[in-house]
């Protein structure tokens, strides 16, 4: 199959129809009342949700759901957790996945044991007595076991004092070895209990049974359908370890094969390529939605770890959007805010929100409120801008609305909640 010739506008317009944030006629059919259900079934569309524990407004995961679907709330998908529907693994980086796809992450979770078995050795009577309570009484939050041992955890400076809990330790161990599991949140807090007495049985034996080959090919699979673009120098390509060389070789193969389709977009140099399945859905959209015009379209916050941004090459490519996560960046030293999030209109990054939320008094606070130079002002605009915040603001039971700073400064005046 020759490459296939698109432009920006259209192949943005199909990542984000994928990706569940177009509104009708461009997204896929969603109920406006969701349920555990709805949550699941996108999550099986999109592959995998990132976590992170950072919270300024709610979590990562929640976020991100929260964008796609209207009416979301986070104890829909604490409940899947609890009901062992999904699980939370590493993929394209620690994620919460659906349970089927637990069998695919097993040379993940057996090159980790192995990395990890000095330092499980290292802990044996605290990851033994762990295990023992686990296995009597499970789930148990970590502050259930009790310890005054502190030890250094592996993401802490070794030259630094022990911080961290014995038992705090021993756990991160076990799940990172995929012994135990997460089984529930509340909060910030999580439940643990042991793998093999929570996952099917079924698909414990689909796990000790698979062929590594037939597992990295289906990995491969669940990663184009998260990304649906996406290049060869990406290093997350497949959701294994590889090299250039190697994704440059998985990718021909299916070239090969007519499962991907290379794309040819105007005014971009970098090669992508994209589902062959696909190919007609892109060339309908871009026959279909042709114009320029966001009107209609509501205004759509995401977090920084949305699976839009996972790739910012391709945001720089395919929006024109230069992203960089500032919650690593001294805060002299901020231009938009350690938890600025990009605001989606139609199929345009069009700036950014730094919000916060006090859950102890219902506000939610913005910080600042960006647009891009570029971006003209408009009523319509403007009540997107409005209703994004009340709706954002909704989602995670806030009653009151601050916007502290806009960029232009004039926004501020107009944007009243």
């Amino acid at each position: 199959m020759p490459p296939i010739k698109t432009n920006r506008k259209a192949l943005r317009r199909y990542l984000l129809h994928t990706q569940h944030l177009l509104p009708n006629p461009f997204s896929l059919p969603v109920p406006k009342t969701p349920s555990s259900q709805t949550v699941l079934d996108m999550l099986r569309s999109l592959a995998a949700l990132q976590l992170d524990p950072v919270s300024a407004v709610a979590p990562n995961q929640h976020l991100v759901l929260a964008a796609r679907l209207p009416g979301y709330r986070p104890e829909m998908l604490e409940e899947l957790l609890a009901e062992h529907k999904v699980f939370e693994y590493v993929s394209n980086a620690a994620c919460v996945m659906p349970m089927e796809d637990y069998p695919l992450y097993e040379p993940v979770r057996e090159r980790k044991r192995t990395a990890l078995q000095d330092r499980l050795t290292e802990m044996e009577a605290v990851v033994q007595a762990v295990l023992a309570r686990l296995q009597a009484e499970g789930p148990l939050p970590s502050r259930a076991f009790q310890s005054a041992a502190k030890v250094t955890g592996y993401w802490e400076n070794p030259n630094n004092i022990p911080k961290t809990k014995d038992t705090s330790h021993a756990l991160t161990l076990l799940v990172d070895a995929g012994i135990v599991r997460v089984v529930g949140r509340k909060g910030t807090e999580r439940f643990f209990a042991l793998t093999d007495m929570t996952v099917p049985d079924e698909l414990l034996q689909q796990a000790a049974t698979a062929d590594p080959a037939a597992i990295r090919s289906e990995l491969l699979n669940k990663y184009i359908q998260a990304y649906r673009v996406f290049d060869v120098q990406d290093p997350r390509l497949g959701w294994v370890k590889s090299t250039v060389s190697e994704r440059k070789s998985w990718i021909e193969s299916r070239l090969q094969t007519g499962q991907l389709a290379a794309l040819e977009i105007e005014g971009v140099t970098r090669p992508y390529y994209m589902p062959a399945a696909d190919v007609q859905m892109l060339q309908e959209l871009s026959g279909q939605y042709a114009a320029d015009e966001n009107g209609g379209c509501p205004v759509i916050f995401l977090p920084p770890l949305d699976n839009l941004l996972w790739r910012r090459e391709r945001l720089a490519d395919l929006f024109n959007f230069h992203y960089r996560w500032e919650i690593y960046t001294p805060a002299v030293k901020r231009r938009y805010g350690y938890y600025a999030m990009p605001i989606l209109y139609g199929d345009e990054l069009i700036g950014r929100i730094d919000p916060r939320l006090d859950r102890k008094t219902g506000i939610l606070t913005v910080p600042l409120l960006q647009l891009n130079e570029h971006i003209q002002i408009t009523d319509e605009l403007i009540e997107a801008l409005r209703s994004g915040l009340v709706r954002f603001a909704t989602s995670f039971q806030a009653d009151h609305i601050i916007v502290e700073k806009t960029e232009p400064a004039r926004l501020k005046e107009t944007l009243s909640i």
